[in-house]
């Protein structure tokens, strides 16, 4: 009998391109899907009918607290083979795991400093060497992340988050990138003008993000001297490779969109380092943004199960493990399920939009 996934929507129902290439690809190769959302009275009724789940949940609370609700009884209690599985997605969108994950096995994540009550983190103030990178724990393309260079800001950031806190996207610093006033006035104008239009809004833009992180601290060592970062994308024994190059007059490269694709510019050990860690962790996926230390020495600071399909498919191919090169255009989706299906003849149809 030929296998069913599942694929599970997003917020509201939505189902946007990024997942709809996973049913394109399933359909060209005649492999039967259905789409699920747990909010349905019959979800896990629907659950036990299928043979393999997808559910690409991203750095939204809409869909974080309900991806970690369920993922873990598919794949574990039920046995059914998810994308992504525990071990790919039980860090993401936490810079804290991910850090501690990668500092007890010996891996060079740049060098952080987590303090859970504030005293402490007040202790290691005093003498922290300046600037020195403040980051929420949770967040993508830069706008939790800013750089600390005087010592009252230090401080501020301290307090405020074992009082107040700090919103999402709402660091009070000035190179903050995030929701500003104008930002806000702009999100509420494309609400409105596509209501009048009667289309579709992305679920982000319905359903901000509502955590407020507090009662922590996360710095990370400041590697000044990168014009870019070089992100490396793993999907089993593929690696895909790209260089991002910082904003103008910023330190911070993840969501410029500013990407060299050129191969010949990518060093290699840095690839050899994201095979090593994703083999390590038997990761299905993994994308690690690599940087230079002062030395040279080669550090990550971040890494995501989750990345923008588009970057990848723009990459004009990839290295296997050996680090021979496979020229061509490529989908993640369909690597995604060439492994989960465990399909190696699978076929990728024409996809360009």
């Amino acid at each position: 009998m030929a296998p069913t996934v599942g694929i599970h929507f997003k917020p509201l129902k939505q189902f946007p391109f990024n997942i709809q290439r996973y049913e394109t690809i399933l359909r060209y190769n005649g492999i039967n899907s259905i789409r699920l959302c747990s909010s349905d009275v019959d979800f896990w009724q629907k659950i036990q009918e299928i043979d393999y789940f997808i559910y690409l949940w991203g750095p939204w609370d809409a869909e974080r607290q309900n991806a970690k609700a369920i993922l873990p009884i598919i794949e574990k209690e039920l046995g059914i083979p998810c994308f992504p599985n525990q071990k790919t997605c039980w860090a993401y969108d936490d810079k804290i795991r991910e850090y501690f994950l990668m500092k007890v096995h010996g891996f060079p994540m740049a060098e952080s400093w987590i303090f859970w009550e504030m005293q402490n983190a007040l202790d290691w103030a005093e003498n922290a060497e300046l600037p020195v990178v403040f980051k929420l724990s949770g967040g993508a393309g830069s706008a939790n992340v800013v750089l600390i260079k005087r010592k009252k800001d230090l401080h501020k950031v301290i307090k405020l988050m074992f009082t107040r806190g700090i919103p999402d996207n709402a660091i009070p610093l000035p190179d903050s990138l995030g929701a500003s006033l104008s930002y806000r006035i702009k999100r509420k104008f494309v609400i409105f003008r596509n209501k009048l239009a009667k289309r579709e809004m992305p679920f982000s833009f319905r359903l901000p993000n509502w955590l407020l992180h507090k009662n922590y601290v996360f710095f990370q060592e400041y590697l000044p001297g990168n014009s870019y970062d070089t992100r490396v994308t793993t999907i089993g024994d593929r690696a895909f490779a790209f260089r991002r190059f910082n904003r103008k007059g910023d330190f911070r490269s993840s969501g410029s969109g500013i990407i060299d694709y050129d191969i010949t510019k990518i060093d290699k050990n840095f690839i050899k380092l994201a095979f090593e860690i994703s083999s390590f962790f038997n990761f299905q996926s993994m994308a690690y943004d690599f940087l230079y230390g002062p030395n040279g020495e080669r550090k990550f600071c971040e890494m995501s199960y989750t990345y923008v399909d588009r970057a990848i498919y723009n990459c004009p191919g990839y290295w296997d493990k050996n680090l021979d090169w496979h020229e061509g255009h490529f989908w993640p989706q369909y690597f995604h399920l060439m492994d989960l299906l465990n399909l190696p003849d699978l076929v990728q149809p024409n996809i360009t939009s």
